[in-house]
């Protein structure tokens, strides 16, 4: 959800701050990076730290209203015996937008969605996507002029992860797919989710066409809390087979997927 108008500056520097700590800092960009809620356990492996240092940084996450807190007995047993249920964290669904001087591009882009909307014209609708189509092309032909016509579909996946990835979609692999943790639009989306997702899929089919990878497809496949779009093997559906096999990278949190080819 977007800052809340009565949210004053000195509170969201305050919660920005707390990432500042540089311990701080990686355990928060891991579990926001991760599909699933994050334990106490699996956070101090990947920050390589003491699990009570890492309860300690991660209840200050919480506090700061940068991650959210839940719990669950992680067994899946219940009843007398089951144990204390675990306490979890997952990336907050407030964002933090600092901007100084203040400005405001999201009633900007809030207006211009909802006068699209307004006035019921398709060739509107069809403008957007063509619009983001083409941007997404000519990122797409960047990404092949940098490799080069020869390479591996391996090297093409790991261009259009970084390529996503620096547009704040956080890719990460499922199975065959690879999908977007991260909508960058999600407070538009929520507000004109037709609009923004098919703008989405636009801009991602532009990307993978001018990457001339024409063993992806892109495709709207809505999941809560996440981008709308999922990628995978062309004439295949999330979850089938495909002819190449998507491996997670080693750091999650470079949000980089890996795709090695089946020989």
């Amino acid at each position: 959800m977007p800052d809340e108008p009565g949210r004053g500056l000195d509170e969201r520097l305050a919660a920005l701050d707390s990432l500042h700590d540089p311990v701080r800092r990686s355990l928060y960009v891991h579990v926001a990076a991760q599909p699933h809620e994050v334990s106490r356990d699996e956070a101090a492996r990947a920050a390589g730290i003491q699990r009570s240092l890492a309860a300690f940084h991660l209840d200050r996450l919480a506090e700061a209203g940068l991650l959210e807190v839940s719990y669950r007995r992680l067994s899946g047993r219940r009843g007398p015996g089951a144990g204390r249920p675990a306490k979890l964290y997952r990336r907050s669904s407030h964002h933090h937008d600092v901007s100084l001087p203040p400005r405001d591009y999201r009633l900007a882009a809030e207006l211009l969605a909802q006068t699209v909307e307004e006035q019921r014209a398709p060739c509107l609708r069809s403008a957007l996507r063509d619009v983001a189509r083409r941007f997404g092309q000519e990122l797409g032909r960047r990404i092949r002029a940098r490799l080069g016509r020869r390479a591996s579909r391996r090297r093409q996946m790991e261009a259009l992860g970084e390529a996503l990835a620096a547009h704040d979609y956080q890719p990460y692999p499922e199975g065959d797919d690879v999908r977007l943790r991260n909508c960058p639009f999600r407070d538009l989306a929520e507000a004109h989710r037709d609009l923004v997702c098919g703008m989405n899929l636009a801009l991602v089919e532009g990307m993978v066409d001018g990457l001339e990878a024409r063993h992806l497809k892109p495709r709207l496949e809505p999941r809560l809390d996440q981008c709308c779009v999922a990628i995978g093997p062309v004439g295949q559906e999330g979850g089938q087979s495909s002819p190449f096999k998507v491996q997670r990278a080693k750091k999650p949190a470079a949000a980089n997927p890996r795709m090695n080819e089946v020989t």
